[in-house]
């Protein structure tokens, strides 16, 4: 074994997005259990460690209308997932699932079940949701001011921890004959009472396999990155610059040390997406062909649209930037995608400084903000680029993504991952039985010596 850092492998696939080139002659379809099964199966074929699905629970509008510019239909996270337990034996099958408009019990019962159908390889991305936008399609409008959203997770993630850890390691006995789980005592019994919810009952669902199933989060706010300190098992970074995301590694490793925990205890892995070339020009060329493909007149307006909140399509995207101010007391003009800088006056300003120092078109400034391919080069070029990432301390990983959907997986597996492995920085086959295993995350205090079936 190695003794270079590890480098963990997540794999998504593209939706909701501008990211995902669905006019490639190959583009497969967004729905189809065939497009999960490809890209999870060629995942595992490269030894990733999990395969993660993001959720869109709305179907985006723009000025009242459904969004032609985005896709339509994406089947439930959990049913695909448990679909891909059948057809893969060791990756991890992590879901997006909204801690705002969910109830824990549900949620804890759902993942549950998925980690005894995997065998021990389920994992939770937490997200939360203050869009009351989205919020019309649930129960009683499922809306939570921006101030409650952390807390109603916060207690979310604790309760549904607290159902999980329901059945102790003795009250969890298999009958080796049957295969069935055998209740004893007050296995699955819990009362809990906080501010968001007031539960009590028995939980349904004995110990998984891997004693708890793997939490996910995505935080960078203050806020985001003290829950995910204290409650996650790995969170998504969004930097991929190395000194912007070595700082970041930096601050939530230390705040994880602080919350009376190892620092290896919580894994820091960005999004990535990559264009393979056989020379360093032909990969810059293709990336450069991607981008114009990824970012269309459309698309380019409709992104900056959000940002202005009004109606841009009278605007030249090979002209300069809109002269307009935002409209900042009109409802949303597009709605069902998270604005990430709430401050749109400002927003607009460096986007106009961009555009003013590099003499940049509208269309120009939309590739440079809103595209992003972070390893471009031959495939010995984006396994140095990884590799050097983390074992610098800019992360402990990559979820790695392509603009083509289902098949464009395929290439990073058979050119760079053979590379990776040759250094040993990636696994040449799996080790551990369960998603924990693989990510070496400690199995839960209360969740050891538990007796499974097996």
């Amino acid at each position: 074994m190695s003794d270079r850092k590890q480098i963990i492998l997540g794999a998504y696939l593209g939706g909701v997005n501008h990211q995902t080139v669905w006019s490639h002659p190959d583009a497969g379809s967004q729905i189809d259990f065939s497009s999960f099964e490809h890209t999870a199966v060629t995942a595992e074929r490269g030894k990733f460690d999990f395969f993660f699905l993001a959720e869109g629970l709305a179907l985006r509008e723009r000025d009242g209308q459904v969004f032609d510019q985005d896709i339509v239909g994406r089947p439930d996270t959990l049913p695909v997932l448990a679909s891909l337990a059948a057809v893969t034996e060791h990756l991890g099958l992590a879901g997006t699932l909204n801690a705002t408009f969910n109830e824990p019990y549900e949620l804890a019962r759902q993942l549950a079940s998925l980690d005894h159908l995997s065998g021990g390889r389920a994992a939770w991305n937490v997200v939360t949701s203050f869009d009351a936008f989205t919020g019309q399609n649930f129960r009683r409008g499922g809306f939570l001011d921006r101030s409650q959203r952390y807390e109603r997770a916060a207690e979310a993630v604790a309760l549904v921890r607290e159902l999980w850890d329901a059945w102790a390691a003795d009250e969890v006995v298999a009958d080796k004959a049957t295969g069935r789980f055998l209740r004893s005592g007050d296995a699955g019994a819990f009362a809990h009472t906080g501010p968001q919810f007031d539960v009590r009952g028995r939980f349904t669902v004995p110990r998984s396999p891997q004693g708890q199933p793997v939490v996910l989060q995505a935080g960078v706010s203050e806020q985001g990155r003290e829950f995910a300190a204290a409650t996650s098992d790995a969170i998504f970074s969004p930097f991929t610059h190395l000194a912007d995301a070595q700082a970041y590694y930096a601050d939530v490793k230390a705040r994880v040390v602080r919350h009376g925990r190892r620092a290896d205890e919580v894994k820091i892995l960005p999004g990535a997406a990559f264009v393979l070339g056989d020379t360093e020009q032909d990969a810059q060329d293709k990336a450069r062909w991607v981008r114009e493909q990824q970012v269309t007149d459309r698309t380019a307006r409709i992104l900056l649209e959000q940002i202005w909140n009004r109606d841009l399509s009278a605007y030249d995207p090979d002209g300069p930037l809109p002269d307009v101010e935002p409209d900042l007391d009109a409802p949303s003009f597009i709605q069902g995608r998270a604005l990430l800088d709430p401050d749109r006056r400002g927003w607009v300003a460096r986007l106009r400084a961009l555009a003013e120092e590099n003499r940049w078109s509208l269309r120009q400034v939309v590739v440079d903000q809103f595209t992003r391919t972070e390893f471009v080069g031959t495939a010995t070029q984006v396994a140095d680029q990884i590799d050097t990432f983390v074992q610098e301390g800019g992360s402990d990983g990559f979820i790695i993504g392509s603009h083509l959907v289902p098949t464009g997986l395929d290439e990073f597996v058979d050119r760079v991952v053979p590379l990776l492995q040759e250094r040993g920085a990636l696994r040449a086959e799996y080790t551990g039985t369960t998603l924990r295993d693989n990510l070496g995350l400690p199995v839960p205090e209360r969740a050891r010596g538990a007796v499974l079936v097996g």
